[in-house]
């Protein structure tokens, strides 16, 4: 019995899949290569902007990091809200060859600066690119995904973009060695669009005929009075607001994890596994010193989405949206948190494999469900406004991993006060490297040993009750405004 239902789960999904037109998958490859080339930097960034100067990075503070990841990274999303309505006025197409442009450029530029300023500068050129490309191929996955196709199609997209997501990472890894060429590379990457783009058809538009003589002003001026009107729109703005918590405990995964599995991760255990059984892993994506590098440890979240993301979606294809939202948000909540408890490799990889299983059943139903009640001439105007608790999030989550994060749980920070009650003296002018290993020099330890010292007087872990209950708070008001439609629907 449980084989045949298998089999009557493939053939449905095969079915659905043969319904999608070239311009869908066309879309996804697109958007493969663009993640490719977003996470090849993005996966790195947090501790190219904290590593010390001897590692390559530029010894930026936490705070530093939070608020030019949080700000910078926000105004990427908040951009589409104005990007969307322009791709749906003067095409999709011509705005992603703007797009790639800036993108290929942003990432050659981005690495010649070091100051916060310059680089701050140079991330939000960045963003601009990012904004511009990404309420089009949402809006081009809608347009060409029906009721009946739309939870496999946007589970495809959410699969490609995961593709692209674990290679990125895995491909600039390799030539960590010199932090400028992950840059490089990524400009490389996207660059392949430019290639694509001959394959793009452009999806049916709805144009008023009004428009088309209209200034660019007069779009912009159009686009804010949409916006005047939807946030009128008092329920979907608290849809809008409670994902927002989701997205604020989400982006750790980048902001926070990767920089707490530098610090404080003994990933010595992995390290021998891949000496024995896999030495390719362990000669190319380590530190030198025994040690994972913590971008390969939380890519593992991206290697479980694309294997899982099929399944995950087929099981919650006939769920509601709000309530896999829900599902989804409560067990990535669980994962997350879980992820910052334990200085145990395996352990943080199990946590990483139970955030995925929420992240799969949660994330795209996000766009899905916008992507449903978006009206048929403004679908890029409503995948725009998806983005609005992204920017949310991703400004309280550079909050979180910045002061927060500093405050609670760096080891940079917690090693000063460490020298500071011990009354110890270290040179304030050494990179942040050899600030750790002359205090543990100084106390007969090894960094690892002092580095569990730490670990168990300062409590770094502590910084999961936080995002833990930022989850669950948007888990539970989701949960709220599921029955809060259900009753309005039934009244009605």
């Amino acid at each position: 019995m449980e084989s045949k239902n298998n089999f009557n789960l493939n053939k449905q999904e095969m079915n659905v899949i043969q319904k999608f037109p070239r311009t869908f998958w066309i879309a996804n490859t697109i958007e493969l290569f663009e993640r490719w080339a977003w996470y090849g930097f993005f996966m790195l960034f947090a501790n190219y902007l904290t590593s010390s100067s001897d590692l390559g990075g530029l010894e930026f503070s936490q705070t530093q990091k939070g608020t030019l990841m949080g700000v910078g990274t926000g105004i990427l999303y908040f951009l589409p809200v104005v990007t969307g309505a322009i791709a749906d006025r003067y095409g999709y197409k011509k705005v992603l060859i703007l797009a790639f442009f800036i993108y290929a450029s942003a990432f050659l530029l981005l690495p010649q600066f070091t100051s916060f300023v310059g680089v701050f500068l140079m991330y939000l050129y960045l963003a601009l690119g990012a904004a511009l490309f990404k309420p089009i191929i949402s809006a081009t996955v809608a347009k060409t995904t029906t009721e009946e196709t739309s939870s496999i199609g946007f589970g495809i997209f959410y699969m490609m973009v995961n593709i692209g997501a674990f290679f990125g990472p895995m491909v600039t890894l390799l030539f960590g060695s010199d932090s400028h060429l992950i840059f490089y590379v990524s400009a490389a990457i996207i660059s392949v669009n430019f290639v694509l783009l001959f394959f793009f058809k452009e999806p049916k538009r709805i144009e008023n005929p009004e428009d088309k003589d209209k200034s660019i002003g007069q779009v912009l001026g159009v686009i804010f009075k949409n916006m005047a009107t939807i946030f009128k729109d008092v329920k979907f703005i608290a849809f809008l607001l409670i994902v927002a918590g989701f997205w604020t405990m989400y982006n750790q995964l980048f902001f926070t994890l990767p920089v707490f599995v530098l610090q404080w991760v003994d990933t010595s255990s992995l390290y021998d596994f891949f000496q024995i059984n896999l030495p390719f892993i362990s000669d190319h994506y380590s530190n030198g010193a025994g040690q994972i590098d913590p971008e390969f440890i939380t890519n593992f979240d991206a290697l479980y989405i694309i294997i899982f993301q099929i399944v995950v979606s087929s099981i919650v294809m006939k769920m509601k949206p709000l309530q896999s939202m829900a599902v989804g948000f409560l067990v990535c909540t669980i994962g997350m948190s879980l992820t910052l408890v334990s200085q145990n490799v395996l352990f943080v990889l199990i946590a990483i494999l139970i955030f995925a299983i929420g992240e799969m059943a949660g994330s795209p139903k996000i766009t899905e469900y916008i992507g449903r009640i978006a009206p048929a001439d403004k679908k890029a105007l409503y995948m725009g406004y998806s983005f609005i608790p992204v920017f949310i999030g991703n400004v309280l989550a550079g909050i979180l991993s910045g002061s927060v994060y500093q405050s609670l749980s760096d080891k940079v920070e917690i090693t000063r006060r460490f020298v500071m009650e011990k009354g110890l003296h270290v040179d304030d002018s050494l990179s942040t490297k050899a600030y750790f290993e002359n205090v543990a020099h100084q106390l007969n330890l090894t960094p690892q040993e002092l580095t569990n010292k730490l670990w168990d007087t300062y409590h770094p872990s502590s910084m999961w009750m936080v995002l833990f209950a930022i989850g669950l708070l948007a888990t539970v008001m989701l949960f709220i405004y599921d029955r809060a439609i259900n009753k309005s629907a039934t009244s009605k």
